[in-house]
């Protein structure tokens, strides 16, 4: 396979022209001067590209945790533990894809890859679409469709992995966390718009008829909820080739990449990571299904539409801010702090639960499970902001005395490693997306939050003994 071609003649190295669209060669962020004259200004331009194309890639992954809700409603038999499965099947594909779409960005380069997969999204969208307008639609269909919907999760790995090469260090954290947290709002935007734009024909004809809500007789056009993004991942698709660049300097083929299954550090921050970013995604994921479940059928007030959407939103602008904190104080410290809050969120949200013939308190519940976001997403930024530090300490360290083109090569390759360390954790994490709906399909669901709590104690040992106590190994 053949890296990203190069920008035209005469485009070696000091002859990059960084307009939109073209392969860049020359890329030293770490270079004040560079940085401040060129890199910045290409560097945020790329990233604000990527922030609303990976923000659609979640709608799309994440369209599934609204969807059940109102199946039932409108006519769809499906058990309860059917529901819950519907919901975990995207998690299964988006992170099995996440591990492949790691490793193929870098081969082929980010911009035309940011653009393919932003675009192959329209399928999972319309074929759902139809699917809903027909209630004996079935089940192994609709399965089939959500394991497509997956994908729009894999584009995280990519997404991820590319953004971290264009910022100095001293800005990866902050970069990482917006470009993962406002990408993560897609999760609270789905959850947002798609039972308000269900409710009429904001379509009109070629959308297709409405079906008829049994609880209020009322027309719902729950396919409303799907179409409504085509248009906008046209439009995504079409400025990331447009405008985002193609960095030489990010390109690698697997046969380099694949060194990081031999690092340590790599398979450590992954554990971290799915004890971060799995909780985000899989609560947000079962959090609407299990609101409905739980406390919707006690009270109709309680209803997954008006607040599940809600905690998702607070863990995403909680990443951006994970991510500035960490470059402030230190990603380790930022994590250790995640961990021990989300643990006593998870207490609380058990204390709250319906229990020995009482109703529980929904408040408890939902103010415990907002906690939990916001820890997640603080999380979520502090690990990706440990990983570039970690593997750059880590090969500085073994090019110490051995000239300034060791330290050069030594830079290259922390670069090239921590971005797929970045695309591998995230898709590991990402089968939280299905592990926890699952466990909350199969398992009482205090069970299950009893288990998450002992794997964060786990998480808080494995980040103090290697990255934060002092003579720690890789402090970062």
């Amino acid at each position: 396979m053949s890296t990203a071609t190069p920008a035209g003649p005469g485009s070696g190295p000091g002859t990059d022209t960084y307009r939109p669209g073209t392969t860049i060669n020359d890329w030293r962020p770490e270079d004040e001067t560079f940085w401040r004259t060129t890199g910045q200004k290409v560097a945020k331009r790329n990233l604000w590209v990527s922030v609303p194309a990976l923000m659609l890639g979640f709608v799309v992954w994440q369209v599934w945790s609204v969807t059940v809700v109102k199946l039932g409603d409108v006519g769809f038999d499906y058990s309860k533990s059917q529901l819950f499965w519907l919901t975990a099947i995207p998690g299964i594909t988006g992170g099995t894809f996440r591990i492949l779409y790691t490793f193929i960005g870098p081969i082929y380069g980010e911009r035309k890859f940011t653009a393919f997969s932003t675009i192959i999204l329209i399928a999972p969208m319309l074929w759902l679409g139809f699917a809903l307008q027909d209630t004996s639609t079935p089940y192994w269909e609709m399965c089939l469709i959500a394991a497509v919907c997956g994908l729009g999760g894999a584009n995280f790995a990519s997404s991820m992995a590319n953004i971290g090469f264009f910022f100095p260090k001293r800005e990866k954290g902050n970069a990482n966390g917006m470009n993962g947290g406002l990408g993560n709002l897609g999760v609270s935007v789905v959850q947002l718009v798609a039972p308000l734009v269900i409710t009429a024909a904001v379509l009109f004809a070629p959308a297709g008829g409405p079906l008829k809500s049994k609880k209020t007789g009322e027309d719902v056009w729950l396919q409303n909820g799907a179409f409504l993004w085509v248009p906008l991942l046209v439009i995504m698709a079409l400025l990331a080739w447009f405008l985002m660049n193609d960095l030489r300097t990010a390109a690698a083929p697997f046969s380099q990449q694949k060194i990081i299954f031999k690092r340590k550090h790599n398979w450590l921050m992954t554990w971290l990571y799915v004890g971060t970013f799995g909780s985000f995604i899989g609560f947000a994921a079962a959090l609407p299904n299990l609101i409905n479940t739980t406390f919707t059928p006690i009270n109709p007030d309680y209803s997954a539409t008006t607040y599940a959407w809600i905690g998702p939103f607070i863990g995403a602008l909680a990443r951006w801010g994970g991510g500035w904190l960490s470059d402030k104080m230190g990603g380790a410290r930022v994590t250790m702090l995640s961990f021990v809050g989300m643990g006593i969120a998870l207490v609380v949200v058990i204390s709250a639960l319906p229990h020995g013939g009482d109703n529980g308190n929904f408040w408890v519940f939902y103010a415990g499970f907002l906690v939990a976001f916001l820890f997640c997403g603080l999380g979520n930024g502090s690990t990706f902001r440990q990983i570039p530090v970690i593997f750059r300490d880590q090969h500085l360290k073994d090019a110490e005395g051995k000239g300034e083109e060791a330290r050069a090569a030594a830079l290259k390759q922390s670069e090239m490693e921590s971005g797929a360390v970045t695309g591998f954790s995230s898709a590991i994490a990402a089968y939280g997306f299905f592990f926890i709906p699952a466990m909350f399909a199969n398992f009482p669901v205090v069970n299950s939050l009893w288990v998450f709590v002992g794997f964060y104690v786990t998480c808080l040992v494995v980040c103090w003994w290697f990255y934060a106590r002092k003579g720690a190994e890789a402090p970062s």
